[in-house]
């Protein structure tokens, strides 16, 4: 079972042997996890791959940690800087606080792209743009080659690329174009191509965790591709940086049960009463008796890495940094971790301890469950309290009726010092026609309009079936304020065939974004909306085309016999040709009978017999 790590091990020596050969030894690769504890029985787990590769090696088609298929996509469709979003679920600011790597690493539910190509005209950039969309479609399993015109925008305020652009002087042919598909479903189509871009195809290290039945079974997951060029000491040492990282929240006590078809768990099967979790504070709560209710927070929950996810970590990537720790956990220091195939650890701080993997061991770890100690409770100590987001939002529709609506969004500002400025962007359906002068902005408590509090707007009103509408406004919130944005909207009438199969579900509408400027820098999504549009009685055209196509026979039957026919007396009237044949007929056989009666009175038939 040790055999794929050596075999890794050997071609990572011939890789690094051909690296030497070909003077650039600067390929880097690294791999991060990180474990920490949420409330309500939650746990985060934050994969990160990051590999860079010298640009010049690309350009020679000499591709080693940097992956093939997606470096000769971004060179045909010229695209400079990428970034990828595959999003599922929601995740829950009020309880799990802010978001990792700060948002930036999030996209909105579904799939989201945005991405800078060089191009001289918005033409070249949208042939371009349509050439990366399609080639990604087909790499990720994807459906993003359904982002047409009216799914893709232009942003002005919310995006601003990551890369070193400027220093090799491509900054002013940048086109940045963005697209999202908010009814997307993110399966595990899409995890077995961003699991065959890294170096050692989840067959050894921390990948050997993702496994598409955990993942897609978290509370909020997402998965990121980032490619940018990175130039650390200028235009002649520039690198081409793929950064990909899966985000997601597992519910511990439903991630520890056994799979269902499993040999542990062949048929589907309720907890045993024994092992249930009973919240004894209700009054019915009988200790030992029948009458249970299950509470749904354990406080200082235990977990295993190998009982979460399924499976232990298999061993070390051999083309990873030999001496990273690729294994953190954020927990209290009075929390006790057992650990299992790990040949050091390093404490950073009073709350973070990392693990230095041993190459040809599985590793696991275990943390047992956390007694009430009295003094400070399970609830506190049982994890790392979360750090508060720099704004909570919330975004829902309004309003009734079939032909007008509206969108009212809570930017909560939870500071009690600090101003928040971000910038809002709204990227809607070309059916969802904005009234601009309906845009309002007000401090939740206070009567009247603050349109102080906006300070610039970019607007690109939509053009029916062509594009959709693009609303950009960078604003601030005092501190501990609530702002709340609304604007009216009127819903278009689609034609029949505009309709998707379940019309009646409704439409979705992609999730709102919005990018902190200060106190620091960070980026958040709302979830996505789904607008019922008039939709018509999809059985009502079977109903009339039967009823139709009855009145044209009838009609058509008695005009075309008005038509074609002729009117005569009856006398003059031809004698139809059954007639004559059925006249031939009787004549023949009438003549057969006289021949016959003839014949019997000629042979003495009629006589009388005597005895």
């Amino acid at each position: 079972m040790r055999l794929f790590p050596s075999l890794l091990a050997a071609a990572a020596s011939l890789t690094v042997a051909s690296a030497g050969d070909s003077g650039s030894s600067t390929s880097e690769y690294h791999e991060q996890l990180n474990i920490r504890p949420l409330p309500q029985n939650g746990l985060l787990a934050s994969f990160n791959f990051r590999a860079q590769q010298p640009v010049a090696d690309i350009l020679a088609q000499n591709f080693r940690l940097f992956p093939r298929s997606l470096g000769q996509i971004l060179e045909y469709s010229g695209t400079k800087e990428l970034h990828l979003r595959f999003a599922l679920g929601r995740w829950d600011a009020q309880n799990w606080g802010a978001r990792p790597w700060d948002g930036k690493k999030e996209g909105g539910t579904g799939v989201e792209l945005w991405a800078w190509l060089d191009a001289e005209t918005e033409q070249e950039a949208s042939e371009k743009w349509r050439v990366l969309t399609n080639a990604l479609s087909g790499l990720f399993c994807a459906s993003l080659n359904f982002i047409d015109e009216t799914r893709t925008t232009r942003p002005v305020l919310s995006f601003a690329p990551e890369g070193d652009h400027f220093v090799n002087g491509t900054g002013p042919n940048l086109k940045l174009l963005h697209g999202v598909l908010p009814h997307e479903v993110v399966c595990t189509e899409n995890l077995t191509p961003f699991l065959k871009m890294l170096p050692c195809k989840g067959k050894a290290g921390i990948a050997t965790l993702l496994d598409g039945h955990k993942l897609f079974d978290a509370s909020w997951q997402s998965m990121a591709v980032d490619v940018r060029p990175v130039c650390r000491n200028g235009p002649d040492d520039c690198h081409l940086e793929v950064d990909q990282t899966i985000d997601m929240v597992l519910d511990i006590p439903r991630s520890k049960r056994p799979r269902a078809n499993s040999s542990e768990n062949p048929i589907p099967r309720p907890i045993p009463a024994e092992e249930l979790k009973c919240d004894e504070t209700k009054p019915y709560h009988r200790a030992g008796g029948d009458a249970c209710y299950p509470i749904d927070n354990v406080l200082g929950q235990d977990w295993e890495l190998s009982q979460v996810f399924g499976k232990a970590i298999r061993g070390t990537c051999p083309l990873a940094a030999p001496d990273a720790a690729p294994v953190c956990v954020t927990v209290p220091s009075s929390r006790t971790i057992l650990i299992a195939g790990a040949s050091s650890e390093i404490r950073i701080g009073d709350t973070q301890r990392c693990f230095t993997l041993n190459p040809g061991e599985d590793f696991n770890m275990q943390v047992p469950h956390l007694e009430q100690d009295g003094a400070n409770g399970a609830e506190v100590s049982s994890y790392v309290a979360p750090s508060t987001p720099p704004l909570y939002v919330e975004r829902s529709l309004t309003g009734y009726g079939q032909e007008h609506g509206g969108v009212q969004t809570l930017l909560t500002n939870p500071s009690a010092t600090d101003t928040v400025e971000f910038v809002y962007m709204e990227s809607l359906p070309w059916f969802m026609r904005v009234y601009v002068h309906s845009v309002d902005l007000r401090i939740q408590g206070s009567a009247g309009s603050q349109a102080h509090l906006i300070k610039e707007v970019h607007y690109r009103p939509a053009l029916d079936r062509v594009r959709g509408s693009q609303l950009e406004i960078r604003m601030q919130v005092p501190p501990a304020s609530t702002v709340v944005l609304t604007y009216s909207f009127e819903k278009a009438i689609l034609r029949y065939t505009e309709y998707p199969p379940d019309a009646n579900r409704g439409f979705d509408v992609a999730a709102a974004m919005v990018r902190v400027i200060s106190p620091v820098q960070a980026s958040l999504r709302t979830t996505s909306m789904l607008l019922y549009l008039p939709t018509p009685d999809f059985s009502m055209p079977y109903n009339v085309i039967i009823f139709t196509s009855t009145a044209v026979a009838l009609v058509f039957g008695g005009m075309y016999n008005l038509l074609v026919r002729r009117m005569v007396a009856q006398e003059e009237a031809p004698a139809p040709f059954m007639r004559k044949k059925m006249a031939a007929l009787k004549a023949v056989l009438a003549r057969f009978k006289d021949k016959e009666e003839t014949q019997w009175s000629r042979g003495g038939g009629g006589g009388k017999t005597t005895s």
